[in-house]
């Protein structure tokens, strides 16, 4: 007799406590801190964000290997060592007092946010679900989604409460006591382990413990040569670059183009509630729409939002620009999971992910500093914003593409 609640939606539900406790500490609560230690110790700004951008730059080249091992051993380890390698990096943060320690510690964080971010915990989603593998994936993101609004205002009073030092020491508890329990006491590699079948069906005897019979898998060695995934890097590549470079240099471009500061704080908050709206409309739609269609359509909203920002008259222009905008970035987060895990299968699903995640990191890295560079170039965003304009429509046809699935 199978249980009653399929364990896969335990694992969601872990996975979505952990992935919201992690995201807010190693991620989301960096910039609380810069203050207060440049304060003490009289580091410039510039070279502080120069260890978290390499550790975003590492955490991209570690999500390779990352990937190769949670497909060949699964999750639990792997997810475990990370969290701990975090509360131990924080509280090395703690006591930090030169610059290269914290160049080296936070390459250790990068390491470690590989090992412990949405990449894994969509491995191990690909695994245990597929007719409701949206639906699990986008579970996670919400809860996620949450992150920097629950740890943000959090670190920010543990500073002025305890100080910059024991507040990461108090986040470094927090961290241990959440998610380490939860990575080594819940997570399992597959259903077949428990004896049931992907989506929680009672696993049949002759089942084979690799991969369900339903859903074929496509060795990593010919993923990587499949032409598909040559344009599916590509289209993610394209797309993270214009995303990155405007949601970096959105609020400067706001204000320059005569919003007041505030209201372009708000519109660059709402981004963040529309990436929730995106992914919440994204499911329904996902499974009702032609797959190559659905996939066209998240990437396309990139470049309608960005021209309708360019062309459209203040207040408009920005209210539009946001909630499209942050839809489609929303909703991409959820589709390139099941982009890869449609075209090729669940059981390479970590690896290929990885080697994309790590083209993508490199965009992501460059696409801040190539903004900049070409708005000094320049004298101003609008060229430059037409210019990713253009990058985001060759990212819709690539994806296009790429997409070659028959079903969603």
């Amino acid at each position: 007799m199978t249980p009653r609640v399929y364990y896969g939606w335990v694992l969601v539900a872990a996975l979505g406590v952990t992935e919201t406790t992690s995201w807010g500490i190693l991620y989301y609560s960096f910039s609380v801190f810069l203050a207060p230690m440049e304060s003490e110790l009289g580091w410039s700004r510039a070279a502080m964000t120069g260890a978290y951008s390499l550790a975003i730059l590492l955490s991209g080249v570690a999500a390779v290997p990352v990937g190769r091992w949670l497909d060949a051993h699964g999750p639990r380890l792997l997810m475990t060592a990370g969290s701990c390698a975090g509360v131990g990096l924080l509280l090395a943060w703690s006591a930090v007092d030169s610059l290269p320690a914290f160049y080296l510690l936070w390459a250790g964080i990068g390491l470690a946010n590989a090992t412990v971010l949405y990449e894994p915990a969509f491995a191990v989603a690909a695994r245990w679900f597929r007719t409701r593998r949206s639906q699990a994936l986008m579970v996670i993101t919400l809860m996620a989604g949450l992150a920097s609004t629950i740890f943000v205002p959090l670190a920010d009073w543990l500073v002025h409460a305890q100080g910059w030092r024991p507040a990461l020491v108090t986040l470094a508890v927090i961290l241990a006591v959440v998610t380490v329990p939860l990575h080594a006491l819940l997570l399992r590699r597959r259903p077949e382990d428990l004896g049931l079948a992907v989506d929680g069906d009672a696993a049949p005897a002759a089942l084979p413990a690799a991969t369900p019979a339903t859903e074929q898998s496509v060795p990593l060695s010919a993923a990587l040569h499949d032409p598909s995934f040559a344009w599916l890097v590509a289209a993610f590549w394209l797309y993270a670059l214009s995303n990155i470079g405007v949601a970096v240099h959105l609020l400067p471009y706001l204000t320059g183009a005569g919003y007041a500061s505030t209201d372009a704080a708000l519109l660059v908050g709402g981004v963040g509630v529309m990436q929730v709206v995106g992914r919440i409309i994204f499911v329904p739609l996902e499974r009702r729409l032609a797959p190559r269609v659905m996939s066209a359509a998240v990437f396309a909203l990139q470049p309608v939002a960005l021209a309708v920002l360019l062309l459209a008259p203040a207040p408009v222009g920005g209210l539009v620009f946001v909630a499209l905008f942050g839809a489609s970035r929303g909703a991409t987060t959820l589709l390139r999971s099941l982009l890869v895990v449609g075209l090729y299968g669940p059981a390479r699903f970590a690896s290929i992910a990885g080697i994309i995640t790590s083209f993508v990191t490199v965009a992501q890295a460059a696409a801040p500093v190539g903004v900049g560079a070409a708005y000094d170039a320049t004298g101003g965003y609008s060229q430059v914003w037409w210019a990713l304009v253009a990058v985001s429509v060759l990212a819709v046809g690539c994806v296009a593409v790429a997409d070659r699935r028959t079903h969603a």
